[in-house]
């Protein structure tokens, strides 16, 4: 009988996944589903970028390219650094992977030896303990809350490093919570992190989706020395609605984005070709698409937050960036419908799907069980009704 290996056998699938696919399902099956789940935007993907692929195809750009993705490619990412975040990147330092989740992968595998600890401020994007599990490493996670905006901050950092700590994750804005660093805020963060000889991963793959002051800072723009400890993250899935692309990428320190480099020509060797002349146009044509979905998010964003703070029991503070409502639920747990026991927010997400027939993502699955996260990512129709449909189910709990 064949057997897993033991570090895969105790991997559990992506959670924001999982119940969209069953949403999905259910939808199949003729069931009413208002979806909250998912973590890709509702827009389809621009005009000029898909007619940017097609061309792609009858130019003959269908064959292997050079592992860590097109110089035209590179060059555009390079030049939207300097534009948009004042980072200057030589093409050694820039790598192209198969969507941002692999750049992440890559990184931990290479920066990552058995016992490394990494430092994971909670509630967190799901697949950052697994990762850092499958590299060999400890995820060390560090709780926030309400009280902080989610926030890490310098103090509870420092608290936390100990001679085995190598990088701590800065997720801005964030995945779930949609929380985001001001330049005042990462500055402490990032001379804790200097001081304690950390790495610094900067997950930035919302930075145009901030509805709030002047846009999302990255930590790499901080000082030289930063620059020099940070390997940022970065792609085209959220900005340009192209999820399905699957086109991410990182820079940072040369040696480090070389050994990622190494290490994708061994698993995936480069992102698909025709992909990355649609990135090409994405990250260089017009721009005014960024905008127009930024703002309908902006609404939708307000919407979903007075609805959720409207329900009894119910609270969530107003989210800075990406597209996700993280509500406090806590007040529920603990109730019960017909004799069943809603024990924690896997109980209360199952609960809604099945009494609601609205799917959202426990808050569990982000480190933090008394929450619940909400994509509006979807129409105004959908939120007005499915937060409509989401108190009167809570109303039933006794």
């Amino acid at each position: 009988m064949i057997k897993p290996a033991r570090r895969i056998a105790t991997l559990e699938e992506s959670p924001t996944l999982a119940i969209t696919a069953k949403a999905k399902e259910l939808r199949a099956r003729g069931y009413d589903i208002i979806g909250f789940g998912a973590g890709e935007p509702d827009f389809d993907t621009p005009e000029n970028i898909k007619r940017a692929a097609v061309r792609a195809i009858e130019a003959g750009h269908t064959r292997y390219t050079p592992v860590g993705g097109i110089a035209e490619l590179k060059e555009a990412i390079i030049e939207k650094f300097k534009r948009d975040n004042g980072l200057d990147y030589t093409p050694d330092e820039v790598i192209v992977s198969c969507g941002g989740k692999h750049a992440l992968f890559n990184l931990f595998q290479v920066l990552l030896n058995p016992g490394d600890e990494v430092i994971v401020p909670a509630p967190y994007w799901v697949s950052f303990p697994p990762m850092v599990k499958l590299a060999g490493g400890v995820p060390r996670i560090v709780e926030t809350d309400e009280t902080t905006a989610f926030k890490l901050t310098a103090k509870t950092l420092s608290e936390k490093i100990t001679p085995r700590t190598k990088a701590v994750i800065i997720n801005s804005p964030s995945n779930p919570t949609g929380a985001a660093y001001s330049p005042e805020e990462l500055e402490p963060i990032a001379g804790a992190a200097l001081e304690g000889g950390l790495t610094v991963v900067s997950d930035e793959i919302y930075e145009k989706l901030v509805y709030e002051d002047n846009g999302a800072t990255s930590m790499a723009s901080l000082s030289n020395e930063m620059k020099q400890s940070t390997v940022v993250f970065n792609g085209v899935s959220k900005t340009y609605a192209m999820t399905g692309w699957r086109i991410g990428y990182a820079a940072g320190p040369d040696e480090i984005i070389k050994a990622m480099t190494r290490l994708q020509s061994q698993s995936t060797s480069n992102p698909t070709s025709i992909s990355q002349w649609a990135a090409l146009e994405a990250l260089t044509g017009p721009q005014d698409f960024v905008e127009t979905m930024r703002r309908e998010f902006s609404k939708r964003r307000k919407l979903m937050v007075e609805g959720l703070n409207s329900i009894e029991g119910v609270s969530c503070i107003m989210p800075h960036g990406a597209f996700y409502a993280f509500a406090n639920i806590k007040a529920y747990l603990g109730r019960t419908f017909k004799e069943s026991a809603i024990k924690d927010s896997v109980d209360l997400a199952t609960y809604l799907l099945e009494e609601a027939e609205v799917a959202m993502v426990p808050g569990s699955a982000f480190g933090n069980d008394s929450h619940m996260r909400l994509s509006y990512a979807c129409s105004e129709e959908d939120i007005t009704t499915g937060i409509e449909r989401i108190g009167a189910a809570l109303g039933k709990l006794e």
